[in-house]
């Protein structure tokens, strides 16, 4: 946990680190399939995700498939476990430029950031971000920031009160601040993410709301009471009227 100490000398990150677990890199085999994951799950929830994930996998009764399985499987059986025409294709893009390029995860593992991401944006339908993800998720590479991703970008702007109108002053000040984290900067973006997605609601803007929700609580209460008085008196008119016979 060398990184923890390294870290916690940004105190408004310490802030962060404290309130979740010790993070634990992993390194991870068939990168080549897990580009693919990677591909199916963008844009998507993490539930939705999973299903494609359930269904890909099935196609190969149920266990991890290689590349080589991959590419002999139809466009037409990929899109029909719900993928979109362009991420089929790029599905099959990525296992056709592993097994062409002899790219294996041996090569990769000796491969400087730099030259990860270079090899990799040579296939189509895969970025930068992507790569990223696949240095810090698959290759368990300690110092990579990534500056486009847009929930580190909102953590950052939110917990050093930087402006993010102005994106490329915004990028700026985000690789600054980030200097003071290498070479650790995948465990900062892994803590900021967490601390993105749990981060407790501001007291203020809770009590506003805690106002409004009794606010309204009480509104709803005397309308109710009124109501029922309304209809009390309703009905207690209703008995004092007198009430017309017919003469005999």
């Amino acid at each position: 946990m060398e990184h923890i100490p390294h870290l916690s000398k940004d105190k408004k990150l310490k802030k962060v680190i404290d309130l979740q677990k010790p993070l634990v890199l992993a390194k991870r085999n068939n990168v080549c399939i897990y580009l693919c994951y990677s591909i199916m799950s963008q844009q998507l929830s993490t539930k939705v995700a999973d299903v494609f994930h359930r269904r890909f996998i099935d196609l190969y009764g149920g266990y991890e498939p290689t590349a080589e399985q991959v590419v002999t499987t139809s466009f037409e059986t990929l899109r029909g476990i719900g993928l979109s025409n362009a991420k089929a294709n790029y599905v099959l893009n990525v296992c056709r430029f592993f097994i062409d390029e002899q790219v294996t995860d041996e090569k990769l593992h000796v491969m400087s950031n730099e030259e990860v991401i270079e090899c990799l944006t040579k296939i189509k339908g895969v970025g930068k971000w992507t790569v990223e993800m696949i240095l810090m998720f698959a290759l368990g590479r300690e110092d990579v920031f990534s500056v486009d991703d847009l929930g580190i970008q909102q953590a950052v702007c939110k917990l050093y009160r930087i402006d993010p109108e102005n994106k490329k002053a915004m990028k700026e000040k985000m690789l600054a601040v980030s200097k003071k984290w290498s070479p650790y900067r995948t465990y900062a973006c892994r803590y900021l993410w967490g601390w993105k997605d749990n981060a407790p609601e501001p007291k203020a803007k809770k009590d506003a709301n805690s106002k409004t929700e009794k606010k309204s609580v009480k509104e709803k209460s005397k309308k109710t009471k009124n109501g029922k008085e309304s209809k009390r008196r309703t009905k207690t008119a209703k008995a004092k009227t007198p009430v017309k016979r017919k003469r005999a």
